[in-house]
């Protein structure tokens, strides 16, 4: 049975306490897009994701996910381990020597859940496209997912791929971009204006659903199964998710500040805070 948007809700308010806690006890990684996005990765794993059980690399016969922004990882990791992939207690080995959970997902160390090494922004898109293409040539009927950040759409390997994957019929892909206005230096239209994202992924003839309200979960739910509806029908499917990079912790909002620092002790105190409740206040 899913879980119901209270249940949602509640786990959200947890997944947001363990990247506080994960970043703050190395004093690095990147709490801005992570505590963003976080609605969006307890939804697509608790509610909208076909899994199955265990964890393989193949992925035959359930949905895939890969995640292209691979500086988000406090998010990825913690909703693993809250989704059954590994121990939560493994949450506190986070970019610690030898430890499983790096400052971005690698394979090598053989982490469930994690299907590539990203972090090199602008590859995730090419490598579920392949995904999306085998999947059809097993004729298997489940859909990959990807998420990336609009600052990473700078890269010019997103575009080659958005291309290919129109001219080649990669109707069981399902790419959301992270449309938070922020990146590491600034805001995204300081940086590199690329004006309207939507326009540009209709003018590469892919399908654009657009969830105005990327921080609610009941939101994301519907915005995610409208586009799954789109898929199986000759195009790609593009979501733009509107978030608030640092969503959940009142200083950490509205300003780029946050994209990769951690917080201090007194600033973690205030921010757990923020985000307390009987379902939701777990230590590892």
């Amino acid at each position: 049975m899913k879980p119901n948007t209270q249940q949602l809700n509640d786990l959200t308010i947890q997944v947001r306490r363990d990247i506080l806690r994960m970043v703050h006890a190395v004093n690095s990684g990147h709490p801005g897009g992570s505590l963003g996005c976080t609605e969006f990765l307890v939804a697509l794993y608790q509610n909208l994701m076909e899994r199955k059980e265990g964890f393989d690399m193949d992925g035959i016969g359930e949905d895939l996910f890969f995640l292209s922004n691979g500086h988000i990882s406090p998010v990825f990791y913690s909703v693993l381990a809250r989704s059954g992939y590994f121990p939560v207690s493994e949450l506190a080995s986070f970019r610690l020597l030898n430890s499983r959970l790096q400052g971005h997902p690698t394979t090598h160390d053989n982490l469930p859940g994690v299907r590539i090494a990203s972090g090199s922004l602008g590859q995730g898109l090419s490598v579920a496209i392949g995904a999306a293409q085998a999947k059809k040539l097993n004729n298997d009927k489940h859909i990959v997912y990807t998420l990336h950040g609009d600052g990473e759409l700078q890269e010019g390997q997103n575009w080659e791929a958005i291309m290919y994957a129109s001219a080649k019929n990669v109707d069981n892909l399902i790419a959301t971009v992270d449309l938070n206005g922020k990146q590491i230096d600034g805001t995204t239209d300081e940086v590199l204006c690329m004006g309207s994202i939507r326009a540009k992924f209709e003018a590469f003839d892919w399908e654009v659903v657009e969830i105005t309200k990327g921080n609610d979960i009941e939101a994301i739910i519907g915005g995610m199964t409208e586009a799954k509806a789109r898929t199986g029908k000759g195009k790609p499917v593009c979501v733009l998710l509107h978030t608030e990079m640092g969503n959940g912790v009142d200083y950490m909002m509205y300003s780029h500040a946050w994209h990769g620092k951690a917080p201090n002790d007194a600033q973690l105190e205030n921010a757990l805070g923020q985000n307390y409740n009987t379902g939701g206040n777990s230590d590892y």
